[in-house]
Parts: C-alpha cells; sequence; structure tokens
C-alpha cells in the first residue's frame, strides 16, 4: 500500500516556514553542545586583548603580543552567541552593548590615537562591532531578515573594527550549535587562508622564510577553549567585564601620555 503523504508540507511551504518561523528551544535541554563555561572563556578573552593592546601601543614590532590578542575576538563572539540562545531579555543585552560602546569610545581614541584624536574619533571601538553583529544574529533568530541585512550592511561599509567577521563566527556557533565538530571544522576554514598570506614586512606576522603566517591565524587557537567542554566552576560578577574594557583603555592611555609613545 503506497505511503500517505497528504500531512506531507510543499517544499516550497517548508521552506518559507523555516525562515519565517522562530526556533523554539526546550527548557530542559542544553541550547548548545559546545563550551559553556563562560565566565571562563571571558576571563582568558579579557586577559588576551589587555596583552594584545600593551603590545600595539607600547611593542608594536613585538609580534607574540598580537598573537596572544587574537584569542579575544572569536572569545567574545563565541560568548556573545551563547548569550543569545540563553538570554531572556536581548533588548537589555543590545542596550547594555550600547551604552558601554558609547562610554568606551572616548578612551578607545586615547589609547590607540592619543595624539590624532579629532581624525580618528569615528575609528569604532569593539563594543559598535559587537553590538551591530549581535544585532545580526537577532534577525537570524527571530527570523526578521531585515535587521540581518541592515546590520551586516553597517558593518561591511563602515569603519568597524573585524567588519563582518564577527557575524560569519556567531553564523558558525549559532547554526552549528548542536554539531560541534562541524562548527570546529567551518572554525578552523574561516582562518586556515592565514596560515599563508603573511606579509613579511608586517611585524605582526610569524615570519618563517619559506612561509609567512598572518598574524590572523592565531584566532585558530580559540577553538580550544570554545569546541571542548570545560568546568572551572568560575563565576565573576557580569559588569566586571562590560567595565574592563573602557578601564583598561584608559589607563593605557594616560601612560601613553606620560610616556609620551
Amino acid at each position: 500500500m503506497p505511503a500517505n503523504n497528504t500531512n506531507q508540507a510543499p517544499m516550497g511551504q517548508r521552506i518559507r516556514t523555516a525562515l519565517t518561523t522562530p526556533p523554539t528551544f526546550p527548557a530542559d535541554v542544553p541550547r548548545l553542545q559546545t563550551n559553556l563555561d563562560t565566565d571562563l572563556l571571558k576571563l582568558v578573552a579579557i586577559l588576551s586583548m589587555l596583552v594584545d593592546h600593551i603590545g600595539g601601543a607600547f611593542f608594536p614590532e613585538v609580534g607574540p603580543f598580537r598573537w596572544i590578542g587574537r584569542l579575544a575576538f572569536p572569545l567574545f563572539c563565541y560568548c556573545m552567541t551563547v548569550g543569545l540562545l540563553y538570554t531572556r531579555n536581548t533588548k537589555k543585552y543590545l542596550t547594555r552593548l550600547a551604552i558601554f560602546a558609547l562610554i568606551s569610545q572616548p578612551f578607545y581614541i586615547l589609547a590607540t590615537h592619543p595624539y590624532d584624536y579629532q581624525a580618528e574619533w569615528m575609528n569604532m571601538n569593539i563594543y559598535f562591532t559587537l553590538f551591530f553583529s549581535l544585532l545580526a544574529m537577532t534577525g537570524v533568530k527571530s527570523r526578521k531578515w531585515w535587521l540581518f541585512l541592515l546590520s551586516f550592511l553597517i558593518l561591511s561599509m563602515f569603519g568597524f573594527d573585524y567588519s563582518v567577521d564577527g557575524v560569519i563566527l556567531m553564523l558558525i556557533f549559532y547554526l552549528c550549535r548542536n554539531r560541534p565538530k562541524l562548527g570546529a571544522i567551518l572554525f578552523i576554514l574561516q582562518y586556515l587562508p592565514a596560515l599563508w598570506n603573511g606579509s613579511p614586512t608586517d611585524p605582526r606576522c610569524l615570519n618563517l622564510g619559506f612561509l609567512c603566517i598572518n598574524w590572523i591565524f592565531f584566532s585558530l587557537f580559540a577553538a580550544l577553549l570554545i569546541f571542548p567542554r570545560t568546568h572551572s566552576g568560575l563565576k565573576i560578577p557580569k559588569y566586571f567585564f562590560y567595565l574592563f574594557y573602557p578601564a583598561h583603555l584608559l589607563i593605557i592611555g594616560i601612560i601613553r601620555l606620560i610616556l609620551q609613545v
């Protein structure tokens, strides 16, 4: 007897439903099969960011400072993906990012361009990139595709750190949240070309003579913290991470002015 297909929706209708219906997440099931030890990941991220900014401000010719710093951005993007999946109020999450982006901007310019403040004030700090990346992914989660496209275009057209890389990383983490092996493969492929496209004249790159590794390649090592699960039990107040960013930029900026570097 032939199978009864009367209850099977046409392909077009199923695609339309998938594109317009937000996903549901059972309360008793983990929403990711990757690392949920986010306080540990955030701590590693801000420490690597600190090393990166110290290197950029005081030791621009010393590559290892910048290599360590490449861990920060993928870890921040991953933690934001976890936040997107678990937060009860995405609007409050976005509001916090926007507020700290505005608060941090003068400190960011002070730390990175203390002697060219007026010309560089539109060089946006990382909070702006994270804000628009999260906004784009909110569009994906809620199936508001116009929001995704608008955020993507803003990131690609204006002077944001990392451009659309945050959206790409968050898409990998979000879409592969229950397929960690596939997520790890896509994450590695994102950074693999940097293994051979470094510039020999860039002190941030690792020049081995026969091979010049782009400094961005070192972001790949964040996978060792994102995809395996850790259970540190570390608990750090949420606003510590938000406040650390403008605070450390202010200190770096003041030291640069004192040392005149």
